[in-house]
Formats: C-alpha cells, structure tokens, sequence
C-alpha cells in the first residue's frame, strides 16, 4: 500500500458546511434521541399527576413557572423538529421532492414550520 500524500491529518468538524438538509437530518436524530431520554421522566410525571388530586396541582404550578413553561418550550421544539424532520424524510423516500432545490426548499419549510410551532405555542403558554 502505498502512501496518500494529500491525506489530512485531522478531519476539522468546524470548518465542515453542511448543506441545510445535513443540518436537518442530524437534528432529527438529535431530537429522536433526546425525546426518547426524556420518555421516562413524562412517564413519571404523568404517573405522579394521577396519584392524587394534590400532586397534579403541584406539577401544573410548576408547568406555569418560567421554568416550566421553558421546558415545555423546549420539548414541543423537539417534538415538532423531529415530526417535522420525519415527514420530509418520508417524502422523500416515496420520490416527493427529492431534486436539490426542492429537497433544500423543503429542509428550510421543515425548519421554519416547527418555529412557528414553538412561536404560536409560546404565545399560547404565556398567555394561559
């Protein structure tokens, strides 16, 4: 074997651009990861709701403190990124919307849909 002179030495993760669709792609699967982790803690929050009438009220105070409400921000993001995110990939299996233009057009709506999402249930949380 013979040696490839032009071979980098280290592969440089930040200087690497991604068209929008590669940027969408791993956050589908960030997110898909992310919502499995956070599965056990809904079910033990779903759980402790139903015991009694006491800790419902507890959890639902807790849901409307800031905190609360970011973190319900930032798990319907990732819930809306990834469902998102999962119907463009199944477009795309079935051959809707697989040209470059029309695939990065559609990365772009898959983006700016789950946004809008965040944004109109923001808007809704704060004003519960």
């Amino acid at each position: 074997m013979g040696k490839n002179k032009k071979r980098p030495v280290y592969l440089n993760l930040l200087k690497i651009r991604l068209p929008v669709g590669g940027i969408l792609s791993i956050l589908h699967r960030a997110t898909g990861a992310f919502l499995v982790l956070l599965l056990p803690f809904a079910l033990y929050i779903l759980d402790r709701s139903l015991q009694d009438p006491t800790a419902f009220t507890e959890i639902a105070a807790y849901l409307m403190s800031i905190e609360g409400r970011i973190g319900l921000l930032i798990m319907v993001w990732a819930f809306a990124q990834h469902f998102m995110s999962g119907i463009r990939h199944l477009l795309l299996d079935v051959g809707i919307g697989d040209s470059k233009a029309t695939a990065r057009l559609n990365a772009w709506l898959a983006f700016a849909a789950s946004g809008f999402i965040v944004i109109l249930t923001g808007v809704c949380l704060w004003n519960a």
